[in-house]
């Protein structure tokens, strides 16, 4: 089994793990997945926040504090992880963390 390695800003993370499985309880093989990214906005389109602003934004005239432009991104990203058991096959994720550059060996 391969460990964690980091050169600086980069992370090489092996591609299958040994992980507690929530729906087995016990500690089982896993392979790992990183999942896209998506915002907030793009997952969730219907929530009442996004109804909100679409609704705050039609006719005419200033839109408030959507008329202001989106804050840049941040210089390192989360991974977003997804770990599949290979016993049960089931699908759970494990906690993002912040790294520049993400690679699976």
């Amino acid at each position: 089994m391969p460990s964690l390695v980091t050169d600086g800003d980069d992370m090489k993370f092996p591609k299958k793990i040994m992980a507690l499985c929530p729906s087995c309880g016990k500690h089982t093989l896993h392979a790992v997945k990183l999942a896209k990214k998506r915002t907030r906005g793009t997952a969730h389109p219907m929530s009442q926040a996004n109804k909100s602003k679409e609704r705050h934004k039609r006719g005419y005239g200033g839109h408030g504090k959507y008329s202001k432009p989106a804050v840049g991104k941040k210089p390192t990203q989360k991974v977003d992880l997804r770990l599949k058991c290979e016993e049960c096959g089931k699908s759970h994720t494990k906690r993002g963390f912040r790294v520049k550059k993400f690679e699976m060996v």
